[in-house]
């Protein structure tokens, strides 16, 4: 059968190679392995079924849906779902970081920001978005850029931290 890297980023929302990163981090905890006279599925399909669930989202996605994509039961999808979650949540300080701010990593974000946003951003090294406020209507200028997944014209609130970490009213 032939490889198809889009296919795989379509349903998994990762590429095969960090699939295989993340994997290689979390295959070892100790939340895999049981007593049990049943086996768990293989790490790496409810990898796959962990990021299909939770790489989609409202109508796009539910847990029948992934049950069958996966061909196993809703409460597995559950279970592996949760297995996952667990392992990823115990390796948080290996798979979430800040870049240094003197690191390559940081200059090409901070143009990236700059580019994509606005030039006041870009010492910043995070934006939590935040809850969006419904508009009465559809704004003149540029109208469709304010509509939103819950079908409704809206703003979206950003807390912004410039450095040193702060948050600015």
């Amino acid at each position: 059968m032939k490889h198809c890297p889009y296919l795989f980023r379509q349903k998994l929302r990762v590429d095969p190679i960090i699939f295989d990163d993340i994997l290689d981090q979390i295959s070892d905890h100790q939340i895999f392995f049981n007593q049990s006279n049943n086996p768990q599925l293989p790490i790496s399909i409810q990898l796959a079924i962990f990021l299909n669930h939770a790489g989609h989202y409202g109508n796009a996605i539910s847990l029948e849906d992934v049950a069958q994509w996966a061909g196993i039961s809703v409460g597995s999808v559950v279970n592996c779902t949760n297995c996952v979650m667990i392992a990823l949540l115990d390796q948080h300080d290996n798979f979430v970081g800040f870049p240094h701010p003197d690191s390559e990593d940081a200059e090409l974000a901070w143009q990236y920001a700059e580019s994509k946003t606005c030039p006041e951003w870009r010492n910043g090294i995070l934006a939590v978005e935040g809850t969006t406020i419904d508009l009465y209507a559809k704004p003149a200028h540029f109208g469709e850029t304010f509509y939103d997944r819950k079908s409704n014209y809206s703003l979206g609130c950003q807390v912004f931290f410039p450095p040193p970490l702060m948050v600015n009213n």
